[in-house]
């Protein structure tokens, strides 16, 4: 079967039916899907720059191959040669096609990223990316797109996070730098810098079970700011913003970790300006009052990073900023009994040592009425004698292996509120419903009903 034919349109609807036309061929075997691709690439590309002009009109293109009975027919067969035709081709109108197909398909079929994974495209996207950054914008974007998709949801392969030169971590750094100062762009968003600096931590302190520590292996993240921190300043600036507004947990971790990393590093120590930095303050106090009690692996990573921003930037110098706003969050966060451990639940023993930990920042141990002595402190604060097991180091490894699946939303307290208090006029509404034309029913089928729908109220809530 011979799909390699030219065509002569007179309108985009022709376009269309073509497409259309091509996606329904009946293949049978490897040889006969191989033409049936081909000719899809080749008549998509032919008329990319006429017909297939915007982002809607790439996705429209992508979506007709993978809803088509093609597809559905030959899945595995199919990624794979797209894959392969990933590692080979070198025209970026035919790339765009190529990369927008594994993206889509790979948000829908996470398998997609994998085979990527398997066969080794990380490299060749790097290369793509660096290389061809002067190709077109929207290939440009969805590159960046599919390289943070694909490395978000699994471990990559250390032999490819070793040939990420210096050279293009400092590119993607001045991406941001570059353009305007809408966080929102995509060129902008700092989260594939993020994700990078995830793989390189989970290399190095959380190795897989068949792969020994990397302890050779240097964070180029880090690295990049620690040389050239101040050449890239938009981009802590967005990452507080990012953490401001960002309700997805694997996001915020992603963003603790390199927090945590940049705080602990002495190099970076004063990568922010101090401006932002209070900013973050005010970020975290928000996020640990308003984080529920279920989530307190969240709520330790957020400690965790807390300690080193009050201890080793430039906060630590005066005038200390919202002190005591901390310390009664760290009293709160430790309290036994009465409205507090309502709000923050059982206080656990990890809470409890660090909250510790944070105490014995030098400009919070001078608290008013409490003397001197971070021992007064605690004793304060969490209402007992500060062991000096509380002084124990932070621990990479801890914040390293904190992990959430990309998607799942951090709870809130405000929005739990917000959520009773619906529930609460749901059930008043009902109640007020039970009446009819002629009044209120008699007084035993309104309290059966009534309880009826306390009851379901309460099996919802289970």
């Amino acid at each position: 079967m011979e799909f390699e034919v030219s065509y002569d349109l007179d309108d985009e609807q022709q376009f269309w039916d073509e497409l259309d036309d091509i996606v329904s061929a009946q293949c049978q075997t490897h040889g006969h899907i191989d033409d049936a691709l081909r000719s899809y690439l080749s008549f998509t590309t032919n008329y990319k720059g006429e017909y297939l002009k915007n982002d809607y009109d790439i996705a429209r293109c992508c979506f007709k191959l993978l809803e088509s009975a093609l597809f559905s027919s030959h899945q595995d067969y199919v990624r794979r040669q797209i894959v392969f035709s990933l590692l080979e081709e070198d025209s970026p109108d035919t790339l765009h096609l190529i990369v927008a197909l594994l993206l889509f398909d790979g948000r829908e079929h996470e398998a997609t990223f994998e085979l990527m994974n398997a066969e080794g495209i990380f490299p060749r996207l790097v290369e793509i990316i660096y290389e061809g950054k002067d190709d077109d914008a929207g290939l440009h974007r969805m590159l960046l797109e599919l390289l943070y998709e694909m490395s978000r949801i699994q471990r990559l392969r250390i032999q490819d996070l070793i040939l990420i030169e210096d050279d293009f971590i400092r590119y993607l750094f001045g991406i941001i730098e570059g353009l305007s100062d809408d966080s929102n762009d995509p060129y902008h968003y700092p989260t594939i810098r993020l994700i990078l600096n995830e793989q390189y931590m989970v290399s190095t302190h959380d190795p897989g079970p068949d792969q020994p520590p990397t302890a050779n292996l240097t964070n180029k993240v880090i690295k990049t700011l620690s040389t050239h921190g101040f050449a890239f300043k938009t981009f802590g600036e967005n990452i507080i913003l990012l953490l401001n507004r960002e309700s997805e947990t694997s996001l915020q971790l992603l963003i603790l970790k390199l927090l945590y990393l940049l705080f602990t590093t002495p190099s970076t120590y004063e990568y922010f300006y101090t401006n932002d930095l209070r900013v973050l303050v005010d970020v975290m106090i928000r996020n640990l009052l308003d984080l529920p009690s279920s989530a307190s692996a969240l709520r330790h990573t957020y400690l965790r990073v807390l300690y080193p921003l009050l201890a080793h930037t430039q906060l630590k110098n005066p005038p200390h900023y919202k002190r005591d706003e901390l310390l009664r969050l760290l009293a709160m966060m430790t309290a036994t009994g009465g409205a507090m451990e309502v709000h923050f639940g059982a206080v656990d023993e990890t809470t409890k040592r660090l909250v510790g930990r944070c105490i014995r920042v030098p400009w919070l141990k001078e608290y008013p009425g409490g003397g001197d002595g971070e021992s007064a402190v605690a004793k304060k604060l969490l209402g007992v004698e500060m062991p000096g097991g509380m002084a124990s180091s932070l621990s990479v490894v801890e914040v390293t292996t904190q992990k959430e699946r990309p998607g799942v939303l951090t709870g809130s307290r405000e929005r739990e509120e917000e959520e009773q208090l619906g529930k609460a006029r749901e059930l008043e509404h009902e109640v007020a419903q039970i009446t009819t034309d002629d009044g209120i029913r008699n007084h035993e089928d309104l309290s059966a009903s009534v309880a009826e729908i306390t009851l379901q109220e309460k099996k919802e809530s289970l």
